[in-house]
């Protein structure tokens, strides 16, 4: 269930910025689309997760991908490795990814908030950008009039850094905004800066958490 902190904006600071995360939050829940694509690919249904969560050099790849140490090309290259011999590394990432579908009803939201005025940001963790682009795959680029993303600047959430540059390049500040994230690590950052945060865990109540805050749009 979305869970909104206690420092949502009083009248003093109407809400004029919605922050949102991409996977998981723009999109479904990515993880049947993997368990269905690692299946096709003969691996165990939890192989994507683990390699990319538990196994160290999954892991330690996963992470260099998120702020640009390493491009997808080369990820997709050493992860393919970790899955198995017989995994093709050619374009892995799109590969796994191209299934998921996007959260219509949050995309909707959006575009609607961005029609009534709010400013927009995206703030994600990357996952690459070559030769698959999950954010322009799924439509939602050209939503946004600020991109954060961990590739492109070098930083990760829940680095606060990201979360300040987020602001910064909105030109608002931290009481003006609401944040959205699937993962509940990355929201105290924001929270510390004044961001309302709302945990998404599933699309229609974190839209409906979202109207609650925002009120027409």
């Amino acid at each position: 269930m979305p869970h909104s902190t206690e420092t949502a904006a009083g009248p003093e600071h109407r809400i004029r910025g919605l922050i949102l995360d991409f996977a998981g939050v723009l999109t479904a829940d990515p993880r049947p689309m993997h368990q269905a694509w690692c299946l096709a690919e003969g691996l165990d249904a939890e192989a994507w997760r683990n390699t990319l969560n538990d196994h160290p050099e999954g892991r330690r790849l996963y992470t260099a991908l998120e702020v640009g140490e390493i491009d997808q090309a080369t990820w997709n290259e050493g992860t393919a490795a970790l899955l198995g011999r017989h995994v093709d590394p050619v374009n892995l990432m799109g590969r796994a990814w191209s299934s998921v579908p996007v959260a219509r009803r949050m995309v909707a939201l959006a575009r609607a908030a961005r029609t009534a005025g709010l400013r927009l940001a995206l703030l994600s963790n990357s996952f690459g950008l070559d030769p698959f682009d999950p954010y322009r795959h799924a439509g939602i680029w050209d939503l946004f009039d600020v991109h954060v993303v961990s590739e492109i600047v070098g930083l990760a959430k829940p680095n606060p850094a990201i979360y300040q540059l987020a602001l910064e390049r909105m030109g608002l500040a931290g009481e003006e905004c609401v944040f959205v994230d699937d993962h509940p690590v990355n929201l105290p950052p924001a929270a510390a800066l004044g961001i309302t945060t709302v945990l998404a865990r599933d699309e229609d109540a974190a839209v409906a958490a979202l109207e609650s805050l925002l009120g027409p749009v």
